[in-house]
């Protein structure tokens, strides 16, 4: 069976696109209560302008039922819509092992998602249920994007180094199946290049870009592998919610496009063009 990073790769060449949609439906900010039919309509609207999509499940567990049947609605559309696109599941689970089980059953054999967005706060240990999937991206949480982040990621441990860093090089040690990547927020591209730097091959998820204001162009290219590639840009609220009106799918596309050109126009200016 194919590899995360062999499906992801051929996402990438399939759309020229390292960019990937965030599906959060807000009830505060969705032009209609159908959740369901504003996720087909943001994929039918982008299929060709990204390697992924990326629903977080609170959004969809916070709606109790009709909720849970929208992502399963949503997921079923995507792989029959867009069937090259790999599709991460922004669930951030992390306990003791026998809980992580029921975590990694839910997400990758009930769900099917191509990838799971893990913490790791209870040690490599415990994500060995995760790990044990080897043809699923585990991508652990390693500096994240919000401004309090660095209330306990940047503290300094044993040998001067910070959390963040501590957790790039652990992650690095549990990719024995080669299926493991890390969350970086695109807010801050001094630490994205130092994750980059202690973890040059593995694949890196980059939220943060739009609505949580990350340089955009700083990032792909503090994050990016040798090779211009490695790095998933998320995007949510700056593409999902570009229009509040009937032409949300629409204005949806344009920012999308907008987008993955200016990443394209990065790389390209870099000579590493997809």
């Amino acid at each position: 069976m194919d590899s995360f990073c062999e499906r992801l790769s051929r996402a990438v060449d399939a759309n020229r696109s390292l960019l990937c949609v965030g599906l959060d439906p807000d009830p505060a900010l969705l032009p209609t209560p159908d959740v369901a039919g504003f996720n087909r309509a943001i994929v039918d609207a982008t299929k060709d302008l990204v390697c992924g999509y990326k629903p977080n499940l609170s959004f969809y567990e916070a709606l109790g039922v009709d909720g849970l049947r929208a992502l399963g609605e949503t997921l079923d559309h995507i792989r029959k819509s867009a069937p090259a696109a790999v599709v991460i599941g922004d669930a951030k689970r992390g306990d003791i092992a026998s809980s992580n089980a029921m975590y990694a059953r839910s997400l990758f054999d009930v769900w099917g998602f191509d990838a799971a967005t893990v913490n790791a706060y209870t040690g490599g240990e415990s994500l060995a249920p995760f790990l044990e999937y080897g043809d699923r991206g585990v991508f652990v949480l390693c500096r994240s994007s919000n401004p309090g982040a660095g209330d306990l990621q940047d503290l300094q441990v044993a040998g001067g180094r910070q959390v963040y860093e501590v957790v790039a090089e652990r992650a690095a040690a549990w990719n024995g199946r080669g299926n493991v990547g890390l969350v970086v927020g695109a807010t801050y591209p001094d630490q994205l290049s130092r994750v980059r730097t202690l973890c040059p091959g593995l694949p890196v998820l980059l939220p943060g870009v739009g609505a949580q204001r990350g340089e955009l162009r700083a990032a792909v290219r503090a994050g990016v592998d040798p090779c211009g590639r490695g790095l998933i840009v998320s995007s949510s609220r700056g593409i999902l919610y570009a229009s509040a009106g009937r032409d949300f799918a629409a204005a949806a596309r344009g920012a999308a496009e907008r987008l993955r050109n200016e990443i394209n126009d990065t790389l390209e200016q870099d000579g590493m063009g997809l």
